[in-house]
């Protein structure tokens, strides 16, 4: 969207004679500060506690916990640390802006014991990472819908695992 608004904006420069170096930034500004829809507002909002420091150590820890292979990629849960240092910055902020996009899933079959296979899809280290962290901050508020659902009036979350207080949250 933002490079279509770019060639928008250098179309009508070059039709109005203006100076095209100046199209660029100008477009880039007008897509940064337009006002944006409360879909858009409550998703920024969800992928900030995504990518949060906290949120990703606990997904980090399940990931290497959890072992598994690796995906198309063939980058080893042994290697995942390495691999965030160097690329962490520009993963956080692909996903920061809706433009993240997760790799091929690796087909491996498996053998039934009745006979047959069962395919199996494996995702990268780094895509299993980003659903854990994904997973974390959506699940609590699917169980507090369910609870909605039920007829409940207060849902309170308290995470006391954080620090001796805790974090609250509480869903009305």
């Amino acid at each position: 969207m933002k490079a279509e608004a770019v060639r928008t904006e250098q179309a009508s420069v070059a039709e109005d004679g203006r100076n095209a170096a100046d199209a660029a930034p100008r477009a880039q500004v007008d897509m940064a500060t337009r006002r944006r829809t409360k879909a858009e507002v409550a998703t920024t909002c969800l992928m900030e506690a995504v990518v949060e420091r906290g949120n990703l150590w606990l997904a980090y820890q399940r990931v290497v916990g959890n072992k598994g292979a690796a995906g198309v990629d063939q980058l080893a849960v042994s290697e995942l640390k390495d691999h965030l240092k160097q690329h962490w910055p520009t993963i956080r902020t692909r996903l920061l802006v809706g433009q993240y996009q997760p790799q091929p899933v690796r087909r491996v079959d498996i053998p039934k014991p009745q006979g047959g296979v069962r395919t199996l899809g494996i995702p990268t280290v780094v895509d299993r990472l980003i659903q854990q962290a994904l997973h974390q901050v959506l699940q609590p508020m699917r169980q507090a819908q369910q609870y909605v659902a039920q007829g409940k009036r207060w849902v309170v979350d308290i995470d006391l695992r954080s620090s001796l207080i805790g974090s609250t949250t509480i869903y009305c």
